[in-house]
């Protein structure tokens, strides 16, 4: 509070005034959070953004946040550099969050920064903090009249989308939206005091956001940040060392990251082999068994005939593999951003480090729904919310009937004001005071919400016909682990198609374990292990004229680098539709039309140097 109040008195000191917005790009840090907080004590509005944006999709976010100033870290700083070139404005000020001051200000100038639009960090506090005990200053009267004066309907936050289905939207978040949503996480995790996690999300993310910043700071929850120092990869390899370090109660996480802790933990049991990992996957499908569907408890035959195995393994190997990947401490894991597939809720609880899913966007602050420890359900995007109204939707206006699907509509304190400078999007998404969210999903009959697909991203036959494409993605991926990426598409054509990316250790191994000798047999075993959902009673059913004619195999993986995954790792799926547009079109050619195909052998054959 002491630091945030010294960089707001620096702040009205330079004259900026209530309402205006200033852009932070940076990666989570102590400094960081004082940025922010400092922002709002002087009135200011925070337009927080990714640090996984490209150069070139910076400057429509400061031009149209009309942003004043610009805080931003070593890291980063290259990068904005670059984009303030590019923006209109020439006047934007620059506050350095790191303690290099002097490299960042000779790079700035070297950009035609001049010294008098470039001020460290640390040095705006020491000047604020002088401004505020200087005799006879004013200055803590200031700060506290604008505390007074403010509002719950004032703007804290501008937030940009992440465009999965079109350009980025200004998200404007008030006091109310957060005290609300800060709450309502409280209430239903029952968050006692004094917890403590590794924020591994970037803060910006509307997520940790509010979960890791603001209901930390009521519940008075130790904040600590994956070390950033050296970069992307460096950042990436810190995160074990920094999990283990700080031995955190909770996370917050992405099915991105949690699918990438259950890789390497599965690889790690395989490569110690014998009989250690013969007790670790025997506890992991016992597990599974003896929990069910984490609400319907399993018959007593099925839970007896896991016990010995299950506790067996909970006994001698879960225990330490959850030390060693998350420290000794952890009760649980909250997953958000995109829907996190059943394999991993059942594979994390039966660890006993459980992944509660919930359901959100950052028009809701973001959380709508969670899956909680006393009551969840696997599959399911949880309870609602206590605060707010949901009610489903259908296409003639009327309420959908429980277990019918429709699209989420949401009343109550969470929803924003609206999209900044955008009354038309805003009128979209608003409407009587109730956010339509354009997510298609239903209330199952024990009150859990269970969230379907996005009505935007919706396959469209060519009769007008509509389906969502996740459920048949959730249902491919449930039943095979060699498809790392997929997505299934049709635009208002005879059959729906797909591309996927490949989980190349797991088709390595295949191949050597089936003695795999071509690329045309590789895949055909791949195609097989496409549609093995068909015969899996695990997963989801699908409409059978919506299932695939085809798939397409992808040379790599989609990535943040080309726009074909935003930053929570959600794939962008009209951007994919113009990155891979010749495969997408190939699928509707005759050779195409079939997995067995040219471009697929050849693909195969490059991939896995197969003849």
């Amino acid at each position: 509070r002491e630091k945030a109040r010294q960089f707001a008195s620096w702040l009205v000191a330079q004259g900026y005034k209530k309402g205006e917005n200033v852009a932070i790009l940076g990666e989570g840090s102590p400094e960081w959070i004082c940025g922010e907080f400092g922002l709002m004590s002087a009135g200011l509005v925070s337009v927080p953004l990714s640090i996984k944006l490209l150069t070139e999709e910076i400057p429509f976010r400061l031009d149209h946040s009309e942003a004043k100033a610009f805080l931003t870290t070593h890291n980063q700083l290259p990068k904005v550099l670059a984009a303030l070139q590019v923006a209109e404005s020439k006047a934007i000020k620059l506050i350095y969050l790191d303690d290099d001051v002097e490299w960042g200000r000779d790079l700035a100038e070297k950009s035609g920064v001049t010294g008098d639009r470039f001020t460290g960090f640390t040095q705006a506090l020491e000047k604020g903090r002088e401004l505020i005990e200087a005799p006879g200053s004013d200055m803590a009267s200031k700060l506290d009249a604008i505390a007074e004066a403010c509002g719950e309907d004032d703007v804290v936050t501008i937030s940009y989308t992440s465009g999965t289905t079109g350009n980025p939207k200004g998200i404007m978040l008030t006091h109310l939206n957060y005290w609300t949503n800060c709450h309502d996480a409280i209430d239903m995790f029952e968050l006692p005091l004094h917890y403590k996690t590794l924020i591994i999300l970037p803060v910006d993310h509307s997520f940790a956001h509010t979960v890791g910043l603001y209901t930390a700071l009521v519940r008075a929850i130790a904040l600590y940040f994956v070390d950033s120092r050296g970069g992307g990869i460096a950042t990436l390899r810190n995160i074990p060392i920094n999990l283990k370090e700080v031995n955190s109660t909770f996370l917050l996480t992405v099915p991105a990251i949690s699918g990438n802790f259950m890789k390497k933990i599965i690889a790690a049991m395989e490569e110690k082999g014998g009989i250690i990992e013969k007790i670790f996957k025997s506890g992991i499908a016992a597990g599974i068994r003896w929990n069910g569907n984490g609400f319907d408890k399993p018959s007593f035959a099925t839970r007896f005939g896991a016990f010995f195995p299950y506790f067996l393994a909970k006994t001698l190997v879960f225990g330490k593999v959850k030390a060693t990947v998350f420290g000794d401490s952890i009760l649980f894991c909250v997953g958000g951003g995109a829907l996190l597939d059943v394999k991993q809720q059942e594979f994390f609880a039966a660890l006993g480090a459980p992944i509660y899913q919930g359901y959100g966007l950052t028009e809701a602050a973001p959380i709508i729904s969670a899956n909680v420890p006393k009551r969840h359900k696997f599959g399911s995007s949880g309870i609602l919310a206590p605060s707010l109204h949901c009610r489903i939707m259908l296409a003639d206006g009327k309420e959908a009937p429980r277990g019918v699907t429709g699209e989420i509509v949401i009343t109550g304190g969470n929803v924003m004001k609206g999209y900044f400078r955008n009354p038309q999007a805003t009128a979209e998404a608003l409407r009587e005071g109730s956010l339509w969210s354009g997510d298609l999903g239903y209330i199952d009959n024990d009150d859990f919400l269970v969230v379907v697909g996005r009505e935007k991203a919706l396959l469209i036959a060519e009769d007008g016909e509509k389906y969502s494409p996740e459920e048949i993605e959730e249902a491919i991926t449930t039943s095979t682990d060699l498809i790392d990426q997929i997505m299934v598409w049709c635009d208002h054509q005879k059959y729906s198609c797909a591309l996927v990316s490949l989980d190349t250790a797991k088709v390595e191994h295949i191949i050597k374990t089936k003695g795999i000798t071509t690329a045309k047999a590789l895949c055909e075993a791949l195609q097989s292990e496409f549609y093995a959902f068909k015969d899996d009673p695990k997963a989801k059913k699908v409409q059978h004229a919506w299932i695939p004619a085809a798939f397409q195999i992808l040379p790599a993986a989609l990535g943040e680098k080309d726009g074909t995954v935003n930053s929570t790792m959600k794939i962008v799926r009209f951007k994919v539709s113009q990155v891979y547009k010749d495969l997408l079109d190939y699928s509707y050619t005759k050779e195409g039309s079939t997995t067995v195909n040219a471009k697929n052998i050849e693909t195969l054959s490059s991939l896995f140097k197969l003849p």
